[in-house]
C-alpha cells in the first residue's frame, strides 16, 4: 500500500491494499520508529508508553482552561504521536479580552518540546482557532498544521481525525447563535469554578455544571446524537473504520452503524483525552478521576469497528 508520511493540504486519493482508491485525510500518521523519549516524560509506574494521544478543546486563553491539569496529564502520558484536535487556542475569547497566564505558555512549550524530541505532533484547527486554518500545509516548531488527518492504528484501523465543527449547523449557518452560545457557556464555566472551589473545600470531587445541564436538556441531547451520527456517516462514506473528533466536550467511544465513533472530550469540563495503546486498544482517560484514584478508563475498544 502506498502511503505518505505527512500529506498536508488538499484531500488525496491513492491505492489501498485491495487495489482500490481510498480517501485520505490531510495527514497520515508516520510509523514513529526511533522516536527519542523526552527525559521529562516517563510513564508512571505500571504504565507503558502510548502509541498516540488525542486531545482537543483546551481553550488556551480562557480562565476555564485547566492548563495545570493538562500539563500533569502530558507528563504522565508520553506518546509517539500527539494529535491536537482543534480549539487548542480560543481566538473567540482572546478577541474579546486578553487572558494568557504562565501555565498556558507552559502547555505550548510542553507541546513544542514533544515535537523537538521526535514525537509526531499534528494540529487540526477547530472553530475557536480557525485563524490557524490559514496556515494549513505549514509546519511550525515541528508541529504539522493540517485540515484533517487519517490515523492508522496498530491493529490496522483507519480513523478519520477532525475537530467536528463542520458538522455543527449552528457554527456553519448561524454564527450569531454560536457566539451567543459561547458567551452563555463562559458564564456557566465561571459559575462552575466557584461551585467546584466550594466542593473542593468540602472534600467533594470535581463536578461539571455545564455537562449536567447539557445531559439534562432534551434539545442538547438530540443535537449531540445528530452530531455523532453525522460524523459516523461521513467516516463510512469515506471508507474508513472510524472517526476521532472533539468540539462538543463530551468524551465518548461507541459504535454507530458499524463505525467507531470516538470523542476525546475537553480540558475545560471533563479533563479527558483519547489514547491508543501499543496493541491498538483505544481508551478514554478521565484525568480528574485518575488523580483521586477512581478507575481511569472508559469505553475501551480493542477490536475493529467493522470488518
Amino acid at each position: 500500500m502506498l502511503r505518505s508520511d505527512s500529506v498536508a493540504g488538499r484531500t488525496a486519493r491513492w491505492p489501498d491494499a485491495a487495489g482500490g482508491a481510498r480517501p485520505t485525510g490531510l495527514a497520515v500518521a508516520r510509523k514513529g520508529d526511533g522516536i527519542e523519549p523526552d527525559e521529562d516524560d516517563h510513564p508512571a509506574e505500571g504504565r507503558e508508553r502510548l502509541r498516540a494521544v488525542f486531545i482537543s478543546d483546551l481553550h488556551l486563553g480562557t480562565p476555564g482552561c485547566q492548563a495545570k491539569a493538562l500539563l500533569a496529564f502530558l507528563k504522565a502520558h508520553p506518546s509517539d504521536r500527539l494529535y491536537l484536535v482543534g480549539d487548542i487556542i480560543d481566538g473567540w475569547q482572546l478577541r474579546r479580552r486578553w487572558y494568557w497566564p504562565q501555565s498556558h505558555n507552559d502547555v505550548v512549550q510542553k507541546i513544542l518540546r514533544r515535537a523537538r524530541k521526535g514525537c509526531q505532533v499534528v494540529f487540526i484547527p477547530g472553530n475557536h482557532d480557525e485563524f490557524a486554518r490559514h496556515f494549513v500545509d505549514h509546519q511550525f516548531g515541528g508541529v504539522d498544521v493540517v485540515a484533517e488527518a487519517v490515523h492508522l492504528t496498530a491493529d490496522g484501523r483507519r480513523l478519520w481525525v477532525t475537530h467536528g465543527d463542520l458538522y455543527d449547523g449552528a457554527v456553519q449557518y448561524a454564527r450569531w447563535l454560536a457566539y451567543l452560545g459561547d458567551t452563555l457557556y463562559e458564564w456557566a464555566l465561571r459559575l462552575n469554578r466557584h461551585l467546584n472551589s466550594l466542593r473542593a473545600r468540602l472534600g467533594l470531587p470535581y463536578w461539571s455544571l455545564s455537562q449536567y445541564l447539557k445531559h439534562r436538556v432534551k434539545s442538547a441531547v438530540s443535537f449531540i446524537t445528530r452530531f455523532e451520527e453525522a460524523l459516523a456517516r461521513e467516516a463510512l462514506r469515506r471508507g474508513l473504520d472510524g472517526v476521532v473528533c472533539g468540539h462538543i466536550h463530551r468524551p465518548e467511544i461507541r459504535v454507530i452503524d458499524g463505525v467507531l465513533y470516538c470523542n476525546d472530550g475537553d480540558w475545560v469540563e471533563s479533563l479527558s483525552a483519547l489514547v491508543e495503546h501499543a496493541d491498538g486498544r483505544i481508551e478514554i482517560v478521565h484525568w480528574a478521576q485518575e488523580r483521586v484514584g477512581v478507575p481511569v478508563t472508559v469505553g475501551a475498544v480493542a477490536h475493529r469497528a467493522r470488518s
